[in-house]
């Protein structure tokens, strides 16, 4: 598993990470992305989900901040970002650090 990437998504989102090498595994609905995380978290290090397939599936995300691996990173679909993952990393760092030291605004 040591570095494995996969991404996860509809066929246009993952084309650019298939041809830069990473694994790629299609998913046209969050049932079908839950059943592929299922079986691939345990063979990769990082899953990159679209953040479309990432949204619905946000309390079925938690069971994967329990343990070191895989990191689950939302990235935008080929249709843009939905901001979905940068309010998924502003929490994560507020919980980690116990402030927002990325994001304020002053």
């Amino acid at each position: 598993m040591k570095g494995k990437m996969a991404v996860v998504g509809d066929g246009d989102s993952i084309m650019v990470f298939k041809a830069a090498g990473v694994s790629t595994f299609a998913a046209e609905d969050e049932k079908k992305a839950r059943e592929v995380l299922r079986k691939i978290a345990k063979d990769y290090a990082i899953i990159f989900l679209t953040e479309n397939l990432a949204r619905p599936l946000t309390e079925f995300l938690k069971r994967f901040d329990e343990s070191p691996y895989p990191v689950v990173v939302s990235v935008p679909a080929a249709g843009g970002s939905t901001g979905y993952g940068f309010e998924v990393l502003k929490s994560a760092m507020e919980r980690a650090l116990g402030v927002d030291i990325l994001f304020r605004k002053d």
